[in-house]
């Protein structure tokens, strides 16, 4: 009876070994999600404000213009049949 006894009980030890490495292996992988996902909102942010720049450098009379009126602009531009072309047109070089 104590040697069952002693078995269950390093059975039970070595299964909360395995408990513990299998949570700490989750933990690790939740850790590498969300800094993957830090990293492509990191990305976005950058290309955002790299793009906004871009546009004040061009045209410096959006500066200061409210947001609503810099959407409002941004939708006459882009709903031009010349301009939805041309954005069309340099997004197929760009992935050629």
């Amino acid at each position: 009876m104590s040697k069952e006894l002693d078995e269950l009980r390093r059975e039970y030890a070595e299964n909360e070994a395995k408990l513990q490495q299998y949570q700490h292996r989750a933990k690790r992988l939740e850790q590498r999600r969300q800094y993957y996902e830090k990293g492509e909102r990191q990305k976005r942010a950058h290309r955002l404000i790299t793009r906004g720049a871009a546009v004040e450098s061009v045209a410096p009379e959006v500066r200061p213009m409210s947001e609503q009126g810099f959407y409002s602009l941004a939708e006459r531009i882009f709903s031009m049949p010349e301009v939805r072309a041309a954005v069309r047109d340099a997004a197929q070089r760009e992935g050629e």
